[in-house]
């Protein structure tokens, strides 16, 4: 995969919001405001590259068995690091955040690129592909933030809209709201997107209904009950 591939797959095709449907509790916790938004995705991304680039240096030493806790381990300690950071020199973020700032420990997005990526390729790519992810990470809650907050609270990055500070739809800055909006941008995406999931043929091996089949495929199976 080429340099740009691999960083612009976490834009669109691959956003792990919309697409990979990952991190979906403090997309939408935090999408209420898009200050707030960009915080998280900010926060998470620095995370991201940190944890991606010491993990890939380090895939060789960590032993097989305990690289999830390693993980872990590495994760928190860049977590607290970003955390300290944010408490002294944007107090006012820190506090909107609350405790979804130091849970980007456990955030499925930062351990699953550590896993399926960073533990598999060299620091330069495994750094790329963090940014492409955060950076995805981070437009998407920018533009469910936008949405939710010009629309449920007639206002944007907290300045006043005229016309919608006056008529604006409270519920879309509550949970029902945020799942709707979540919803939609992801109809969006399947419809307008160019990824579509390839269909997996399974084969026999490793089924456990092998022998009472007699080891016909699966696709042989289907033939015969659709010609039936």
């Amino acid at each position: 995969m080429s340099t740009l591939k691999n960083f612009t797959k976490g834009l669109i095709k691959e956003n792990p919001v919309l697409v990979l449907i990952l991190g979906t509790c403090p997309t939408l916790a935090t999408s209420t405001s898009v200050i707030n938004a960009l915080g998280m995705g900010a926060a998470a991304t620095i995370v991201l590259l940190c944890s991606n680039i010491v993990i890939s240096a380090l895939r060789k030493v960590i032993p097989d068995k305990v690289r999830i806790p390693c993980y872990i381990v590495l994760i928190a300690g860049f977590v607290t690091m970003v955390q300290m950071l944010v408490k002294a020199f944007a107090p006012a973020l820190d506090e909107s955040l609350g405790i979804y700032l130091p849970l980007i420990v456990v955030n499925c997005i930062i351990l699953g690129r550590a896993e399926m990526f960073a533990n598999k390729n060299k620091v330069f790519d495994s750094a790329i592909d963090a940014l492409g992810m955060g950076i995805g990470f981070t437009l998407a809650l920018f533009l469910m933030a936008t949405i939710r907050e010009i629309f449920g609270n007639g206002t944007f990055c907290g300045i006043e809209i005229p016309v919608l500070i006056d008529n604006h739809v409270s519920i879309l800055t509550m949970a029902p709201g945020g799942f709707f909006v979540f919803g939609l941008l992801i109809a969006a995406v399947n419809k307008f997107g160019t990824y579509k999931p390839k269909k997996k043929e399974f084969g026999c091996e490793g089924c456990p209904q092998a022998e009472a089949c007699g080891k016909t495929s699966c696709g042989e199976i289907k033939e015969e009950a659709a010609s039936k």
